[in-house]
């Protein structure tokens, strides 16, 4: 398919018959485009200009074609935002943007949604709006593009209203606009957002000018970011307020393509020694006394407890979503795995958190626990029981929320199942029989059966001309342990120890290395390393050598390591969440039976 075509735009200011004046006339010469995106001020700055918008939203007027703004503020933008706010189709949680009017949406707050294919990142709003009641970010919109910014996969594109501050450090002076200043309309927050993102493009407005600059390193990436500064709409100046770009999205592009760098790519401006913007303040995170700020928008800070219900019982939003949460211990709200549980089977968190939710029949998630309708709230959470705790786990055979249709072999000790939205096809799960929170502690007569598994599952892949890495990651909070193996082609096979550390490189770790011929019981040597007080990782490679890390405190390690490196090595970054590869119940029946046939003659339970 053809990368999309997109349009930017600078501050609109309410010129909205000149915009899409222009913008049909660029689309008749050069189109068609997909979608036209505006940064900077959006509504106008007198209310002249009023009559002009007021045309496009009540449907006198077209908008030509699908057009995202964030510039949220201006004459107008109070009365017409929140009446699109309380329209009952943008009620819910949505990224992707608010209708205004027929092709017209707001992209509020901040977020990351799917446009053709290009993953787009958002800050909406400035850091200082003169007190008007929209135009202004929050320390929560930024730790959402935080929590984001954590989630697998790269940005194509960072849209904000002000540029980062030093942007054109070590830049080419020949290359700087003409009365360009870096003390207006610059922003070192956003400074340390996108040196955190690393966007492929990122796109600002509100200086008025044009300013492309060559594109950037980034640090531990190997992609590059061009930096783009639009001017405003029919600006006097003539300063470019319209730029093209066709970018093809990040998620179908190899390796190699990612990290090829232009001729003229230099240092990244966020890195100098004499700047306040530095790369570890870009990667800082809240002080435990920041009360106002947590991970998502939906995390219920203290300030909000003090007028809400409640006694800070609250959940974290950052562990709920994604298994991991940067504060460890030192968070305030609740690390709960069988909330995170309900999460992934698509309980809306509101309702886990508060147990209820305003959005009500407009919210796209499940308003009732998948084995019970009490709201969550009243559940005293830490004191279930072994019963209580198997009636909720995905991975008890005696759970009624268990997919017993991607099971494919049972022992006394452990069973097989297809992984749900596997990252390649056969991706399986070892997994305990009894509810335990990892293998490494299993008692010692199951290891036998643990190994027959291993050993089978390795037949099985070599007799399809392909090697097996197995992978586990262990939590301080995990509940029921799971043992992942996915094959790759015996081609690939000596490249997977390299790929390894070289992600282990990039989060600034070393494995520590048990090889095969070291010792004949190397589970019995891994069980020395494990630390129960700490989170745990291990992968046992294609050659049988073993590498394991004991993540420490605060240490930043994603929940999903082993899964992102292997999608890194079969270029399938884009089925790095295995939310990405979902499927109907039933296809994986369909793979589940599939599997089952093929792996018959090696399955040590036939």
């Amino acid at each position: 398919m053809a990368p999309p075509r997109i349009l930017l735009c600078g501050d609109v200011l309410g010129r909205l018959n000149q915009l899409f004046k222009r913008v049909s006339s660029v689309n008749k010469a050069a189109g068609p485009f997909d979608a036209l995106i505006c940064v900077g001020q959006f509504f106008p700055d007198s209310p002249e200009q009023l009559g002009e918008l007021t045309d496009y939203i009540e449907g006198r007027s077209q908008v030509p074609l699908p057009t995202y703004f964030i510039g949220d503020y201006g004459i107008g933008a109070a009365k017409h935002l929140l009446s699109a706010s309380k329209d009952s189709a943008n009620l819910g949680f949505k990224m992707d943007g608010l209708k205004v009017c027929q092709n017209l949406f707001w992209l509020k707050g901040s977020g990351r949604f799917n446009l053709h294919g290009l993953s787009v990142a958002y800050l909406s709003g400035r850091h200082f709006s003169d007190g008007q009641q929209f135009g202004t970010y929050t320390q929560d919109d930024v730790d959402a593009l935080r929590a984001i910014a954590e989630d697998p996969g790269i940005f194509d594109l960072f849209l904000t209203n002000e540029w980062p501050s030093g942007v054109t450090n070590r830049a080419s002076a020949s290359d700087l606009p003409h009365g360009f200043s870096d003390s207006s309309g610059s922003d070192s927050v956003i400074a340390e957002l996108v040196a955190e993102i690393k966007p492929r493009y990122h796109i600002a407005g509100t200086k008025g000018i044009f300013y492309a600059r060559e594109p950037y390193f980034n640090v531990d990436a190997v992609h590059v970011t061009r930096f783009l500064g639009l001017a405003s709409v029919a600006n006097k100046e003539k300063q470019k307020f319209i730029h093209a770009i066709s970018p093809t999205p990040a998620s179908t592009m190899s390796a190699v393509e990612i990290s090829t760098k232009p001729l003229n790519t230099t240092l990244s401006p966020y890195t100098y020694a004499d700047q306040t913007v530095l790369t570890k303040e870009a990667t800082k995170r809240p002080s435990d006394s920041d009360a106002d700020s947590q991970y998502w928008r939906y995390d219920v800070s203290q300030k909000r407890q003090k007028y809400g219900a409640g006694d800070g019982d609250r959940l974290c939003f950052k562990f709920v979503s994604s298994g991991s949460c940067p504060r460890g211990d030192k968070c305030n709200f609740q690390h709960d795995e069988n909330a995170r549980e309900q999460s992934l089977r698509g309980v809306c968190f509101d309702f886990l958190n508060k147990g209820r939710c305003e959005r009500g029949p407009n919210c796209n998630f499940k308003h009732s626990l998948q084995d019970e309708g009490e709201s969550f709230s009243h559940k005293k959470r830490g004191s279930e029981n072994a019963s209580s705790r198997s009636r909720e786990c995905w991975f008890c055979l005696s759970s009624p929320n268990i997919e017993s249709h991607l099971i494919v072999s049972i022992g006394e000790y452990f069973y097989c199942a297809l992984a749900k939205g596997p990252l390649v096809q056969d991706h399986i799960l070892i997994i305990p029989v009894e509810h335990l929170p990892n293998t490494v502690l299993l008692p010692p007569e199951t290891e036998i059966e643990l190994g027959r598994f291993q050993n089978s599952l390795k037949s099985y892949y070599k007799n399809q001309g392909k090697s097996v890495v197995f992978f586990e990651w262990v939590s301080k909070r995990s509940t029921h342990a799971n043992l992942q193996a996915i094959p790759v082609a015996s081609s690939r096979a000596a490249a997977v120890q390299d790929i390894f550390n070289l992600a282990a490189e990039k989060l600034g770790f070393k494995f520590v290395a048990l090889r095969k011929s070291e010792n004949s019981d190397r589970r019995k040597v891994l069980r020395t390393q494990f630390d129960k007080n700490f989170s745990f990782f291990y992968v046992e490679l294609p050659d049988g050598t073993i590498f394991s890390h004991l993540v420490e405190e605060n240490e930043r390690f994603p929940a999903q390591f082993g899964r992102e490196v292997l999608a890194g090595l079969l270029n399938m970054a884009d089925r790095a969440d295995w939310r990405n590869c979902s499927q109907s119940k039933e296809e994986e029946t369909k793979m589940a039976e599939d599997f089952k046939n093929q792996f018959q003659e090696f399955d040590p339970n036939k």
